[in-house]
């Protein structure tokens, strides 16, 4: 079955070749990744209605980054953060808990799982932590109006299918990428 599948091989020995890379260039790496991501979440806030697309975007250079190296996926995430905070911080409070969060556990689930299907649910099982604390704790509307901070069965159900099917989506955009960005540091190797 398709969810039961595990994870390529490739992904693996990419990560042990990454490991031998020099401080230098893997810091030159973080780095980009960490302002690709805040300027995706910065959208949101500095392009209205077309930003509200890109500013999930920001969940790729984290995942990316995180699925080389989950310690340099965290320095990521973080500096991203620090980003947000210089550049727009209105979105400080959505990425951390949801785009963030969710790119550094799919990433992270990469990096020790090897089924598809178990790397879904820890990113889905994340998002959903993210989201119930902005909901419930923060009473940040994340969601939209249609979310009130009121718990009910309805909106947690519509809360797990979309949080499954998003970090799904992600997963396999992780791949996609992973495998041709492979093909093409073989091609120029």
């Amino acid at each position: 079955m398709y969810f039961f599948k595990p994870i390529t091989d490739e992904v693996r020995s990419f990560q042990l070749k990454f490991n031998k890379k020099t401080k230098t260039m893997k810091f030159i790496l973080v780095s980009t990744f960490s302002c690709i991501a805040a300027l995706f979440q910065a959208a949101g806030g500095y392009l209205p209605g077309i930003g509200l697309f890109l500013s999930p975007l920001a969940t790729a250079p984290i995942l990316l980054c995180s699925m080389f190296s989950i310690t340099d996926g965290v320095k990521s995430f973080f500096l991203t953060i620090i980003l947000l905070i210089i550049l727009q911080p209105t979105e400080l409070i959505v990425f951390p808990f949801t785009t963030g969060l969710l790119g550094l556990a799919i990433g992270a689930a990469f990096y020790f799982l090897k089924k598809r299907l178990c790397i879904i649910v820890t990113g889905m099982t994340l998002l959903i932590l993210g989201i119930m604390i902005l909901l419930f704790i923060f009473h940040f509307p994340v969601l939209g109006p249609a979310f009130t901070d009121s718990l009910s069965i309805s909106s947690i159900a519509i809360i797990l299918l979309s949080s499954f099917f998003y970090s799904w989506f992600w997963v396999e955009v992780a791949l996609i990428i992973f495998i041709r960005l492979a093909l093409f540091i073989k091609v120029r190797s």
